[in-house]
């Protein structure tokens, strides 16, 4: 049993002056019926709570830690910049090399604006798409997440899913009217919306490897078919690659498919670390955001010096080393040995795993959309999370987010986590 007093101690205070006792919700523990441990440090593949227990991470804040925490070139180049100004709200070179470098990277981005996080980026992409097509409508899928803005955060209604209500208060009634829901790798559902509402749709917004119902992979002709409905209606397709940009292989999971989206929307990785978004695609679209065009979109701190400095870091050392091969032994041999766990313990898990991505479903089915997704067992994740992280394995805090394997994970990591999961089976079962 671990000592957690000084996390529980932090817990207590911030609950009094921060909302819920954290700055975003899941890092409350509640999906997993807990209370979040308090983080002092972390390097390479580990994190450090204030009651100084270590823990094998594989949340990697959320995904840009693709390199591990601290890596040398990142924590170099951030000092580096950092002694010559933190924010100048002034251009700086880093800002075209950074831009340089993902327009190189992925094909279907000719020009891209740097925001500061995944929401902005989503929020400021559907915003160009409006306006370049003249439409007021967007068709986003049951599951993904594409930030908080408002019309992102809309769920599914009743029928065939065409009728979005919020799932928030604070959203108006009439913008979740222009917000259409459709089923991930259900290409019927698509068809049906446009079928009713195609000649107002202005943007289909998907993520390719849909990472925040848990890791769900398209089906092989799902992209395929979404670019083709949408260049037939004359709507744009935004991929959201905030999750998937970088970390799937050097670049998006569209250059593996072969599917070019008129928008991308990136952050996590091309960070390195730092918050920062990005959104891009052709040039004729791009060429429509202030100040060379007529919308608007701006930021006091997009392209600030930091993190610029820190996502160049990052990517060079993605582009110019073989981390990726690494990345997919590492995940490969990690995701086969804890199934070959689960299966002994005759515990019903299945696990998707795609490149360095991978996720733990608490169900006996497939899980290649939402309805799989929802049949998982949330409880028993949560009861499987509080033990596993008694044994010093940091997972995500909750059932449906996605886990990642780093740069930084070595075979002696997989060795301790393996292990971890089997003696937690033999407590719980």
């Amino acid at each position: 049993m671990k000592n957690t007093n000084k996390s529980e101690e932090l817990f207590g205070i911030a609950q009094q002056i921060i909302p819920g006792g954290v700055n975003s919700p899941v890092r409350a523990f509640k999906s997993v019926e807990s209370s979040p441990i308090f983080i002092d440090r972390a390097s390479g593949a580990r994190l450090y709570d204030v009651d100084g227990n270590e823990y094998i991470d594989y949340v990697a804040s959320w995904g840009p830690l693709i390199l591990g925490h601290s890596h040398p070139a990142v924590v170099e180049a951030v000092c580096s910049a950092a002694e010559r100004g933190t924010s100048y709200g002034a251009p700086c070179a880093a800002e075209i090399e950074l831009a340089q470098m993902i327009c190189e990277a992925i094909p279907s981005v000719e020009m891209v604006r740097m925001v500061n996080s995944g929401t902005e980026a989503a929020m400021s992409a559907l915003r160009l798409a409006r306006a370049v097509t003249g439409r007021d409508k967007v068709v986003k899928f049951e599951g993904c997440y594409h930030g908080h803005a408002d019309s992102f955060l809309i769920k599914a209604g009743s029928g065939l899913l065409t009728a979005g209500v919020p799932s928030s208060p604070g959203i108006p009634s009439g913008l979740a009217e222009n917000t259409l829901i459709a089923r991930y790798n259900d290409m019927q559902s698509v068809e049906d919306i446009f079928k009713k509402y195609g000649h107002d749709i202005a943007a289909v917004i998907v993520e390719p490897v849909a990472g925040n119902m848990g890791l769900v992979l398209p089906d092989p002709d799902f992209l395929p078919a979404l670019r083709k409905l949408t260049e037939l209606y004359g709507s744009l397709l935004i991929f959201d690659e905030v999750i998937s940009g970088f970390r799937v292989g050097y670049g998006g999971f569209q250059n593996i498919i072969n599917v070019k989206p008129d928008l991308t929307t990136l952050g996590k990785i091309i960070g390195g670390g730092l918050p920062v978004g990005a959104y891009g695609g052709k040039k004729e679209i791009m060429t429509r955001i202030a100040p060379e065009g007529d919308v608007y979109q701006a930021g006091t701190l997009s392209g600030n010096p930091l993190a610029m400095a820190a996502g160049v870091a990052a990517l060079k050392q993605l582009r110019d080393h073989d981390w990726y091969d690494r990345l997919e032994v590492m995940s490969y041999l990690l995701c086969n040995r804890l199934k070959a766990v689960f299966e002994d313990h005759d515990y019903n898990v299945n696990i998707n795993r795609f490149a360095s991505m991978f996720c733990l479903f608490f169900t006996d089915r497939e899980v290649n959309d939402y309805d799989a997704v929802m049949s998982c067992n949330t409880r028993e994740y949560a009861r499987f999370y509080r033990e596993i992280l008694k044994e010093g394995v940091y997972l995500p805090p909750a059932q449906f987010e996605v886990s990642f394997v780093s740069c930084a994970h070595e075979l002696e990591d997989l060795d301790k986590t393996v292990e971890a999961v089997s003696r937690v089976l033999d407590r719980i079962l």
